[in-house]
């Protein structure tokens, strides 16, 4: 069938990127779905910094891909147990639940699933989009920058019809990474503070899963004044840039914001015993300076948390149960909505700090 989607043409483009257009909104032709696979109309896509670090070149893939990892949409059709009309939420690694991986739940990523986003190809290998009879690569098994994608089964989590397509495109990154991270690893308990390193997307899900959480404290840290208010406004009991933030200590920190500074200012914040979880991708060049002596000493953690440690099947439910019950107001977290044809200036929103999260609206 034919579709309408985002085609990353060239890595690594100078900015900015309403000029060099590393992306191009193509035509394309979108195989039928293979066993085991679904058809999708798209409703909703976020961008999300692991768009940016792909056009960037901070994560090098095979191109031209067609991007988007970060959304939820309609089935209608392909082999599998879920019904037409049934809305799911993408996820961008699929588990294939039969690795040493999959057996961490969680912990782990999955190695099948892993190898499949390296490649650019959905679980099986195959690749099921071409243009002029070229193949065009899959990002992260799920290509939302369009409007139908074909997904591997385990590339999506079915949720209730009640559940607002932009949500449920929120919770298949944003929230399961941040979210994850503090339900999976932080686990705050009563009494306790979480400190958030990065306010963009993940680091404010993160925020808001800390505050559903009973007489817990939240603390967020940016370097940008806007992130910070947008945070108190969430309802983050206290904002401070890097620098204020020096004398505060946590018993748990997540860092979000992919960068080394970042975490070395997330390590500084934990308090003895307590744990700090990185969950942002900085560049594979990135290097930290650390003294290892208060790890062993004070007794902390460095935790790294890829997906939230979540297992998305079990996960997804209990964020749509925490949305439901109002302890999580997702939609929150989108800064803007944008057209698939403003995906440039939307990356370069992204690569600014300027945006928490612009949601592409198919409908």
């Amino acid at each position: 069938m034919k579709i309408r989607g985002a085609v990353l043409e060239s890595i690594g483009l100078a900015r900015p990127y309403t000029e060099s257009r590393p992306l191009s909104v193509s035509d394309l032709d979108l195989a039928e779905p293979g066993p085991g696979e679904l058809l999708v109309r798209i409703e909703a896509a976020g961008l999300c910094h692991s768009d940016l670090s792909v056009v960037d070149g901070n994560r090098v893939r095979p191109v031209p891909m067609l991007l988007g990892h970060e959304a939820a949409g309609v089935v209608e059709g392909g082999d599998s147990d879920l019904a037409v009309g049934q809305r799911v939420v993408m996820t961008f690694l699929p588990r294939c639940g039969d690795c040493p991986a999959c057996a961490t739940d969680g912990l782990t990523p999955c190695g099948p699933g892993s190898a499949a986003n390296g490649a650019g190809t959905l679980m099986d290998g195959a690749i099921r989009l071409t243009r002029n009879g070229e193949p065009v690569f899959h990002h992260l098994g799920v290509s939302g920058f369009a409007t139908h994608a074909v997904v591997d089964r385990r590339s999506v989590v079915p949720v209730p019809p009640d559940v607002d397509p932009v949500v449920a495109s929120l919770l298949g990154c944003a929230v399961l990474t941040g979210g994850g991270a503090v339900l999976n690893v932080g686990k705050p308990q009563p009494g306790q503070t979480v400190i958030v390193v990065g306010l963009g997307g993940v680091g404010m899900a993160a925020a808001l899963t800390a505050l559903a959480h009973d007489h817990v404290r939240v603390i967020g840290v940016d370097q940008l004044p806007d992130k910070l208010n947008r945070a108190r406004a969430l309802g983050v009991h206290e904002t401070y840039t890097p620098e204020q933030a020096a004398d505060i200590k946590a018993s748990v920190v997540i860092e979000a914001a992919g960068h080394p500074v970042a975490l070395e200012t997330a390590v500084a914040l934990t308090a003895p015993g307590g744990r700090t979880i990185t969950v942002g991708l900085p560049r594979p060049d990135a290097r930290i300076s650390l003294s290892p002596l208060g790890f062993v000493a004070e007794g902390r953690s460095l935790i790294g948390s890829y997906l939230g440690s979540a297992v998305p099947a079990r996960d997804i439910p209990r964020f749509v149960e925490l949305w439901r019950a109002g302890r999580l107001p997702v939609e929150e977290l989108v800064s803007a909505t944008i057209t698939l044809d403003e995906i440039n200036a939307g990356m370069d929103e992204l690569a600014d700090g300027k945006a928490v999260r612009q949601i592409i609206n198919f409908d």
